[in-house]
């Protein structure tokens, strides 16, 4: 699912990989090193994290407070949304 993550005032085009309630795996091209301070913006989620990992051009990412399981059921919903809504278009 395609997102942004800001980090030291710039705004990065993300995407989401996997998520828990605890963290997220992004593909991210921009090289933040770890304990480096972000936030992640995918629509409905805007959620402050910290880096923890970044091995080519994959990043994880610790959210500061844990997604409670609501939050967790909007992004799966619109990530399944998204899904369908491409698949329909090729």
């Amino acid at each position: 699912m395609p997102a942004f993550l800001q980090a030291d005032g710039e705004r990065h085009s993300v995407r989401l990989l996997d998520l828990s309630a605890g963290g997220a795996k992004l593909d991210c091209r921009a090289s933040l090193p770890s304990g480096t301070a972000v936030i992640l913006d995918c629509g409905t989620l805007n959620r402050s994290a910290v880096v923890r990992w970044q091995n080519e051009g994959v990043l994880g990412l610790c959210f500061d407070s844990e997604l409670d399981a609501r939050e967790v059921s909007a992004l799966i919903a619109r990530s399944k949304a998204l899904a369908a809504r491409m698949e329909t278009r090729d």
